[in-house]
């Protein structure tokens, strides 16, 4: 980043809860910690506060902040919603006097990548002297997000407002280039093109060396607390006890009669029901009953439940809306039909453990335990970045020799299918330079760098020379052997003090969403704390015969299960060509084929193999 003054920041938080001290401002303190690490632009937080949803409160704190402490940047979280107590954007109004649609809408388009409830936000963004009032949602999360998304215009925007006209000229000029981003100049020069390598320096290497490498290199994601609403296929970071038992009281397993066990068979007086909700306050004597439901509570000294279809009614009120006398017709044992204290769940009894998968039943039992809030492990932060003077994104009508930008649609889909956000980090035309920068900028906001393109041998392919020679990165590997994907390359760096990961895949779209299954998401799921991080594999029966590539392959098929045989079969999706992105549709497997020898050559129908399972 170029931009070395501070900008001075303060953080406010609108709530109810937190100003009255009800609730800690984890929204608040999350963007503090993002902004004190440097990682998206230099800045102080001068000031952080918490305000109620009042929006004459609102408005105080911002005049001051932007009249009296002359803050460069304000952000707001929380009061954008539906509700009538959300009046920031209103107050927000009430004081800017430009408002910067450009950035509310940067927002929304990016938090509608995400999530559809994000059509609910109506934050604003806006100027008030030389200072610039960013409205982002109260969630955690939400609001770091919507930050991440209009970081790389925050600087300039600064610039402008404080009149630094040699900065603005600067970039001015850097955006005729060729984007609207900042460019530097690259810190490398570059062999000319008839210099370049005729053959790559990389050494090949196989999926499982190259899996086994990034395991080992990714670092685990701290951790955060979330409500157990927003916490499916969350990774959970700590042990979970109890806080009561379960069922907390001694609980009927079916309908039927309370009884005391002591009586025998015989005539009991039906005293009331106990239904499921209700609080007994009965008291039973021998030779009486109270008729009961399944799962409510058995009245004391109650110590056994009889079935209905063990007992005969021996005398009805005259309407037939009460049941006076029953007869027994089996004596009960002690504790029959009864679900004791404590059975399920004792209270203080561990029931999910560190790096357990919260999925269905996992949150269903933290609910039936109290635990309504769990700290999980943070989930790594994506940018995706494509390159190539051809790629547009997907809105713009094509000009001659363009195509549009499908990849990036198709990775955000997947990563988001498997619990991953993401965000896009632009198109970096084909120079050196705008690499550099955007995979810079991308660094600066994210743990992990999804590229598609730039990675062969082509004389516009800049990407592994930039990761060398001006991101100081090791790339650990440059070549997989394997159909599709073989330009894969994997590489580490420290940015600004946090180590990064940088997936740079190649530019065919069926190979960046091949490679993405094999690398980058076992990755991020390392990352996110789960324990196995691979995609299941299943052995699978080919419908029809293969013929086999040279390197291995991943092949695109659709696997079923048939009740005649005892495993799956897989049938291919057609044409595997890896610019082919029709062959993944439909594509639920990837069978893992085996490179071609001079004794197999083909595999015949009927054949077992492995097949990767990618939804789950």
């Amino acid at each position: 980043m170029e931009n070395t003054e501070d900008i001075k920041t303060g953080i406010l938080t609108v709530s109810d809860r937190c100003a009255r001290g009800e609730q800690a401002d984890e929204s608040g303190k999350n963007l503090e910690d993002i902004l004190l690490s440097h990682n998206l632009f230099s800045s102080t937080v001068v000031v952080r506060a918490c305000v109620p949803d009042d929006i004459e409160k609102i408005k105080e704190f911002l005049i001051k902040w932007c009249d009296d402490l002359k803050l460069n940047l304000v952000l707001t979280t929380g009061g954008t919603g539906f509700t009538a107590r959300d009046v920031t954007p209103e107050a927000t109004r009430a004081v800017i006097t430009k408002e910067a649609p450009g950035m509310a809408l940067a927002i929304l388009k990016g938090s509608l990548d995400i999530t559809p409830m994000a059509m609910l936000s109506r934050l604003v963004c806006g100027i008030r002297g030389q200072s610039l009032i960013i409205n982002l949602p109260g969630s955690t999360r939400g609001a770091e997000e919507s930050l991440r998304f209009v970081v790389p215009a925050i600087p300039h925007a600064v610039d402008q407002l404080c009149e630094r006209r040699e900065k603005t000229s600067k970039l001015h000029i850097a955006m005729k280039h060729c984007h609207s981003h900042k460019h530097g100049r690259s810190l490398q020069s570059f062999p000319p093109v008839a210099h370049r390598h005729r053959e790559s320096p990389f050494p090949m290497v196989e999926v499982q060396e190259a899996q086994a490498i990034i395991i080992r290199e990714c670092f685990t994601t701290s951790t955060e607390e979330v409500a157990i609403e927003g916490a499916f296929r969350r990774v959970l970071a700590e042990k979970v006890h109890a806080l009561d038992p379960l069922p907390p009281f001694p609980a009927s397993v079916m309908d039927g009669y309370a009884v005391l066990a002591s009586d025998g068979s015989g005539p009991r007086q039906v005293l009331d029901a106990v239904t499921a909700g209700d609080d007994p306050a009965l008291c039973v004597q021998s030779g009486q009953c109270v008729r009961i439901s399944t799962g409510a509570p058995v009245p004391s000294p109650c110590d056994a439940v009889v079935p209905v279809e063990n007992t005969v009614l021996l005398r009805g009120s005259p309407d037939g809306s009460q049941e006076i006398e029953i007869e027994v017709l089996k004596a009960p044992a002690v504790g029959q039909d009864i679900r004791a204290v404590g059975s399920d769940i004792e209270q203080g009894q561990a029931v999910l453990e560190p790096g357990d998968l919260l999925e269905a039943p996992e949150l269903g039992l933290l609910a039936s335990v109290g635990k309504l809030r769990v700290q999980v492990r943070s989930l790594p932060t994506v940018a995706l970045l494509s390159t190539g003077n051809e790629v547009v994104p997907p809105g713009e009508d094509l000009e001659p020799g363009h195509i549009r930008d499908s990849n990036k649609t198709t990775l955000s889909a997947l990563l988001q299918a498997h619990g991953f956000p993401s965000f896009d980090a632009g198109i970096a035309c084909d120079s050196r330079d705008d690499t550099r920068t955007k995979l810079q900028n991308a660094l600066d906001a994210a743990d992990v760098v999804v590229s598609s393109g730039g990675v062969s041998m082509g004389e516009k392919d800049y990407m592994k020379d930039v990761l060398l020679e001006d991101c100081a990165a090791t790339i650990h590997f440059g070549r997989v052997h394997v159909k599709p994907g073989k330009p894969t390359t994997f590489a580490t760096l420290i940015h600004k003090t946090k180590k990064k990961l940088v997936f740079a895949l190649p530019g065919n779209p069926v190979s960046c969403v091949a490679t993405c299954h094999l690398f980058v998401l076992p990755a991020l799921r390392k990352m996110a704390g789960h324990t196995s991080p691979f995609p299941p594999v299943a052995k699978a029966k080919l419908c029809h015969g293969i013929v086999l590539d040279r390197r291995p392959e991943y092949h695109r098929a659709v696997l079923s299960w048939s009740s005649a045989d005892p495993h799956p079969v897989v049938l291919s999706t057609g044409n595997q060509r890896s610019s082919r992105l029709l062959s993944f549709v439909g594509c639920n497997s990837l069978l893992a084929l085996p490179a071609c020898t001079a004794n197999c050559t083909h595999l015949e129908a009927g054949s077992l193999v492995d097949a990767l399972l990618l939804r789950t």
